[in-house]
């Protein structure tokens, strides 16, 4: 197994989408910095969980620096497609955040799953360099990306597929 790593500072767009329909979606992280493009298979789950964590994050950067302007979330739906081609380099596992104050960038760090027989030194990893803007971007629209999904059943909060849904809580009856 090859160690690959990516390090895009700072990255020139980064966004994510999905691709399939909803139930059976494949969740990508891309970014580009010039000519080099990086795709990433993820988790709906991770993104999510990502978007949440992401404002807590700057709330903390923001009480440490009470100077810096706010990041917008604006985006335009067409800025935030995916590129083609859709090759991923791998499939993200463990993600962390990290601040740099000086440059006033952020960076994502992805590192890749683990296969069974490797170790943490031996994963690939990606280093997403960006403003708080472009990830507070990100993160708003993955957010609404997940919303287009499945509706969730309000009595377990599990989501509802199109040809019925078994819920745990209402005895086993299909909604």
């Amino acid at each position: 197994m090859t160690t690959t790593e990516y390090n895009l500072k700072p990255v020139d767009r980064i966004t994510t989408g999905a691709i399939g329909s909803p139930g059976k979606r494949v969740f990508y992280l891309q970014a580009r910095k010039d000519d080099q493009l990086v795709t990433l298979i993820v988790e709906k789950q991770q993104m999510h969980q990502l978007a949440e964590k992401f404002e807590e994050f700057l709330a903390e950067i923001s009480k440490g620096s009470t100077d810096l302007p706010d990041a917008s979330s604006d985006y335009k739906e067409k800025d935030m497609t995916l590129e083609q081609p859709i090759d991923p380099a791998f499939r993200g596992g463990l993600m962390d955040l990290g601040y740099d104050e000086e440059a006033d960038l952020l960076v994502l760090v992805v590192r890749e799953v683990e296969p069974n027989d490797a170790s943490i030194e031996m994963a690939s990893i990606a280093r997403f360099w960006c403003t708080r803007s472009q990830m507070r971007s990100m993160c708003q629209w993955c957010l609404e990306l997940a919303s287009r999904g499945r509706p969730i059943c309000a009595n377990c909060g599990q989501p509802i597929d199109p040809e019925g849904h078994f819920c745990p809580k209402s005895n086993g009856h299909k909604r």
